[in-house]
């Protein structure tokens, strides 16, 4: 199959997949909107940007990524219109609040419900559910995965390519899991999963040795022994389970 340009970040994935090549994609994904965000192009100076990112806010992990990013200039551009629309936002909620005095509480040590009876909870509710980096990583992923399908469909050697990766970490490979379920159908289903299922197995169990062995280092008696591959094995292993490699250093702005 022909390399295109919406093609090549997922070969450049395969081939530096590590534990599992749609994280790789992911954080390059990410990366781009920290640029697009924060970078040079300075795209918080137009309002068009502005207006988007103040409508979705941003999430906590990604507030302290685009404190770690840098630009402290940028981050007070985009800190000042977000708290004008939350101050238009916070007011007009203040202004319109009444207390339910009904005596029905909102579930605060129970079950919650999915809308509360206090309209300020609700709002801030909403405000914490979107975040404008998370949003544009998900819609962009999302995209990667049926380009990732559609090569799967159509290049055996593609298809050798993804066998002989280290598999997936969990979260992905559900998120595999369900795109294949959507996108493949009858033989190409049943080969998917032949594939894919022991090598999930086997890359889990090699993970879970490595993990064992780096414990069994501290044991005395084996001192002198070698590390294998168990040096990393800690990174590597909550990575396998939950994504994203917790070793990587924050992603920066360039000077």
């Amino acid at each position: 199959m022909k390399e295109q340009i919406h093609t090549i970040p997922i070969s450049d994935a395969m081939e530096n997949a590590g534990e599992c090549p749609f994280c790789y994609i992911e954080r390059k994904t990410e990366e781009h909107m920290m640029n697009f965000v924060l970078g040079h192009g300075a795209s918080y100076m137009e309002s068009d940007i502005r207006d988007m990112t103040d409508r979705e806010g941003f999430c906590r992990a990604h507030f302290k990524k685009m404190f770690d990013y840098g630009n402290s200039l940028g981050n007070a551009w985009i800190l000042k219109t977000l708290y004008k629309r939350h101050l238009e936002e916070m007011n007009k909620e203040f202004k319109n609040f009444k207390p339910d005095g009904s005596g029905k509480k909102g579930g605060f040590f129970g079950k919650k419900e999915s809308e509360s009876s206090n309209s300020i909870v609700n709002w801030i509710n909403r405000r914490e559910s979107s975040c404008f980096i998370c949003t544009s990583v998900k819609n962009t992923f999302n995209a990667y995965m049926k380009t990732f399908f559609d090569m799967y469909k159509k290049d055996a050697d593609f298809r050798t390519k993804v066998a002989q990766t280290k598999g997936f970490c969990l979260d992905h490979f559900k998120v595999l899991c369900e795109g294949a379920d959507e996108m493949l159908s009858g033989k190409e289903l049943k080969e998917f999963y032949d594939t894919m299922l022991p090598l999930m197995q086997e890359n889990m169990e090699r993970v879970y040795e490595d993990v064992a062995w780096f414990i069994e280092k501290y044991d005395y008696k084996n001192r002198d022994a070698d590390w294998k591959n168990s040096k990393d094995a800690i990174q590597r292993g909550m990575q396998k389970l939950r994504g994203s490699d917790p070793s990587l250093p924050p992603y920066v702005l360039k000077k």
